[in-house]
């Protein structure tokens, strides 16, 4: 296979040699060490592919892993055993030696994570750097082919009929960015808590376009851990390793010569004490990348404590997955907003026990304004489920002028009219769209064209499609398991009740959030008249249910609507039809939270990574 890309190589030389010969020399090399560099990707893979097509079948493991099977150790779970009791463990195109004892934090359940912010960092560069003339390289795509392919329709006699590329490459040098290489004007990336390093190693070795990575944690002897795997996987020409405050060392690059154009903050638990560091330490247009894992405090459990981080009421309810979101967007933001600043979301995940939110930071007065109309409350009731949204400001025209207020409300009376209970008030929250739906398009056909680069490439495609789908004009979600127990009668299909709704004309999608939620334009109180339709012809016990229950007295109403259960082509999404894996399965057993390590007192107290279980997260204050 390298003979025969090498003579395609020398074919190329001898062909553009002789349509070119009044080009400058220089430009031809330029374009036939690119075209030399991508053909020997193209041959490494087709090598990869044909030699182990066994192995790569094998579930869970990753390419190093097929390659040299460990003699000791469990393949399937990237890792083997090392002297002084020490694991290798390999995930993706790193390999990271990893304690015995648990000083150091790793969990693999994240290798998730670690996949989608790495192809959300690459489409992030791919954009940021097209506008500088650098184009990316990413192993296993095509680009290789399409060169050929437009070097083919060369052989013209009239210049005018060149490609695009071509024509370009007569302009200006073709620049390249290639993986594990420092991109001169790339993007320069932080990874505040790094731990063992393993996310920064990932970036060096599987995103290209990057100028600089400094990992960083508080922990002595996780910067150690971080040292030796940077030279274990020979990338001290990218990453460097840190030892500091994170808070302290992102306030040292708040000017704007020394900001970061992508900061990764992956805490323990909560990583509301990095927030307002971490918007002014990154550059104008950059990313942060914020998880979450005190589900716990952000989904309801202890409101009091969520307001203390975050600046929000967090109130127990079905949709607490997508509030959870929305409330870390709303501290963001308002974090941003004191430094002039405002967000733009990029795409936010639910999955699993912990959030994941990528947004861009940019500053403008003017939109700074606006930041209030992208807030609100929620009244949601504790009876029936019913919620409605409350803004808190408006925006109002008036010609080219824009005025801004406060909002007007409430939008519900002193009790829910469906079931005469209270509400509860929640947020404020983000209320604007989760996702950029162009930018996630372009990560899911970036993954899609490329399946091999992660592991979890299934569950990627699987969640982005649901986010693309999700209506990005309302906030939270029903979920039909509870609006049939509110009633005490039996469920309706998923593909049933959508149908009623699009019948009724109004429009519905699921959430990527919840397996059983329901986002739709329609009020609560045709989401009710659709339920009692249904119980009309599943008829319930009404002499059981209690006259003051929310179910007697939703039932005591008769609907206006009459709505039709008959299931429409259009009620089945893409995602669904297709059978996308779009939840997770258990990847191992007793997987989860883990705990937090085990490193001195003063290095444990705030910095320090890990995972605590939901319970102790419940706890903190």
């Amino acid at each position: 296979m390298a003979c025969k890309c090498l003579l395609w190589v020398r074919f190329l030389e001898h062909s553009i040699s002789l349509h070119r010969s009044a080009t400058s020399h220089k430009k031809v090399w330029n374009l036939l060490s690119f075209v030399d560099h991508q053909v020997r990707n193209i041959a490494f893979i087709k090598n990869m592919e044909s030699d182990h097509t066994q192995d790569l079948e094998m579930e869970g493991s990753n390419l190093e892993q097929r390659v040299t099977q460990p003699s000791m150790g469990d393949p399937s779970s990237g890792t083997e055993p090392v002297k002084n009791g020490e694991t290798l463990i390999t995930e993706g195109k790193a390999k990271i030696i990893f304690p015995s004892a648990n000083e150091v934090f790793y969990n693999p359940v994240q290798e998730f994570n670690r996949d989608l912010t790495c192809a959300v960092i690459t489409e992030f560069a791919r954009l940021q750097l097209s506008s500088k003339g650098i184009q990316i390289s990413v192993p296993g795509e095509e680009n290789a082919s399409k060169v050929v392919v437009d070097l083919s329709k060369g052989d013209k006699d009239d210049d005018s009929e060149q490609s695009p590329a071509w024509n370009q490459l007569d302009q200006e040098e073709l620049k390249v960015a290639a993986v594990g290489e420092v991109c001169q004007g790339g993007l320069r990336v932080l990874e505040a808590l790094a731990a063992s390093g393993l996310r920064s190693i990932r970036f060096a070795k599987e995103v290209p376009g990057l100028c600089s990575i400094v990992a960083n944690d508080f922990s002595s002897k996780a910067v150690e851990l971080i040292t030796q795997n940077i030279q274990l996987n020979d990338i001290g020409h990218l990453v460097t390793p840190s030892l500091s405050d994170a808070r302290m060392l992102m306030y040292q690059h708040k000017a704007a010569k020394e900001q970061f154009d992508v900061i990764d903050l992956d805490p323990y638990g909560s990583p509301s004490v990095f927030l307002d560091a971490a918007v002014q330490a990154v550059s104008e247009g950059g990313l942060l990348c914020v998880t979450c894992t005190d589900m716990a405090v952000m989904a309801g459990n202890t409101g009091e404590t969520c307001y203390s981080k975050y600046g929000a009421m967090s109130i127990k309810a079905r949709f607490c997955h997508e509030m959870a979101l929305r409330i870390i967007l709303h501290s963001l933001d308002l974090r941003a907003n004191c430094y002039q600043r405002y967000i733009v979301p990029l795409l936010s995940v639910s999955a699993d026990f912990y959030i994941r939110v990528f947004v861009r930071v940019f500053t403008g007065q003017a939109k700074v304004k606006a930041s209030a109309s992208k807030q609100a409350f929620v009244y949601n009731c504790v009876g029936c489920g019913s919620f409605n949204i409350q803004r808190l400001g408006k925006l109002a025209s008036n010609g080219n002028n824009i005025n801004y207020k406060a909002a007007c409300g409430p939008p519900v009376g002193p009790s829910c009219e469906h079931c005469q209970q209270r509400h509860q008030l929640g947020g404020p929250m983000w209320a604007e769209s989760l996702h950029d739906v162009d930018f996630v398009q372009r990560v899911l056909s970036a993954v899609g064209s490329n399946p091999s680069r992660f592991q979890t490439s299934q569950r990627i495609q699987g969640i982005l499609s649901m986010a693309i789908e999700e209506l990005s004009d309302v906030p939270l979600y029903y979920t039909l398991d509870n609006l049939s127990k509110t009633i005490h009668c039996n469920s309706p299909s998923l593909l049933q009740f959508r149908s009623a709704l699009l019948h009724a004309g109004y429009r519905v999608s699921l959430s990527h959030a919840c397996k059983s939620a329901i986002k739709t334009d329609a009020s609560p109180s045709v989401l009710w008249d659709i339920m009692r339709c249904w119980e009309k012809l599943n008829p319930v016990k009404r002499e059981r249910l209690s006259e003051s229950s929310p179910a007697a007295r939703i039932l005591s109403v008769e609907p206006k609507l009459q709505a039709s259960f008959t299931v429409r082509a259009d009620a089945n999404p893409n995602s669904r039809k297709q059978g996308l894996k779009r939840f997770q399965v258990n990847p191992e057993p007793y997987w989860g939270p883990k705990a937090r390590a085990k490193t001195g007192r003063r290095e444990s107290c705030t910095r320090t990574r890990g995972r605590s279980v939901e319970k102790r997260a419940m706890g903190a204050t």
